[in-house]
């Protein structure tokens, strides 16, 4: 039922079914309307949360189905998610959410009306692009988004029913993405970080979500630097055992510049990055 590609980093690059992460869309807005059926979430004003997540999620799946299918260019696929966060501005404004950020060491930054209209909309666009350029490799695009999903969900005790179902799903696929069997494909890059900064903006978690993905934007800030700058991309060789890069232009290649090592040690190292940066702001959010 579903195309195969090659993977690259595997002895004989054999052939693995793509765009599995369509599965995680479907399953998740059946859920989410169930969700929203049972009335276990209640509404205000008219204004749904399961309801808005699930578009939000609908459209993250249907732009990287556009992408499997059509190679969409960075110049187009980096702006589309503002569509996805006009139901996020529409919630927000009705919940009545905080338009203000507490920083540690900093104080309170009070956006007003600038949190509906540009911090949304960005937070939207960088946590999917961000998400979806951390990939390449069997499991970064599942194992690292489920870490940063579990931290948010941790801190939303009441909001957690709506991604309960989803999260078993998206782990069910990252232990077959990382075992090499599946690939979810741009529809599942872009739905599942559609889902994060969906997610974060309904339960109010905006600072957790910043320092959960800060290795996501380290990453694309390398990558985006070095394309505007350099005007080239990250890229990495393969030996048939394992994985080393010449360059440093991407969180991969930096960490097998020079030091080779296997598509599973490259994943777990960034994972427990994950880990590490998603830990501290379940503590700030905490403490």
């Amino acid at each position: 039922m579903f195309p195969r590609v090659p993977d690259l980093h595997k002895a004989g690059k054999p052939l693995v079914p793509n765009g599995l992460g369509v599965i995680y869309v479907l399953f998740t807005t059946v859920y989410l309307f169930s969700v929203y059926f049972l009335g276990i979430i209640k509404s205000s004003n008219g204004v749904s949360a399961p309801l808005t997540l699930a578009v939000c999620i609908l459209f993250g799946g249907f732009m990287g189905l556009l992408d499997d299918w059509m190679d969409l260019k960075w110049r187009y696929k980096a702006f589309m998610p503002l569509i996805a966060a006009l139901p996020l501005v529409y919630l927000a404004r009705e919940f009545v959410l905080r338009t203000s950020m507490s920083l540690p060491f900093i104080g309170v930054i009070q956006f007003h009306e600038a949190y509906y209209f540009v911090i949304i909309p960005l937070l939207v666009m960088i946590v999917t692009n961000a998400v979806n350029q951390l990939g390449g490799l069997n499991g970064l695009e599942t194992v690292c988004p489920a870490i940063v999903l579990i931290g948010l969900m941790v801190l939303s005790q009441s909001y957690m029913i709506l991604m309960l179902g989803p999260l078993i799903l998206w782990l069910a696929l990252a232990v077959s993405n990382f075992q090499g069997k599946i690939f979810v494909g741009n529809t599942g890059s872009f739905a599942i970080g559609m889902t994060i900064a969906s997610f974060a903006v309904i339960t109010d978690l905006k600072l957790s979500l910043v320092i959960s993905i800060l290795p996501y934007i380290f990453n694309s800030s390398i990558i985006l630097l070095t394309i505007f700058f350099v005007r080239k991309k990250a890229s990495i060789s393969f030996d048939g055992k394992k994985i080393v890069s010449d360059q440093r232009r991407s969180l991969v290649t930096l960490i097998t510049y020079r030091r080779p090592l296997t598509e599973r040690q490259v994943v777990a190292a960034i994972s427990l990055l994950v880990v590490f940066f998603t830990s501290i702001a379940v503590l700030i959010e905490l403490l």
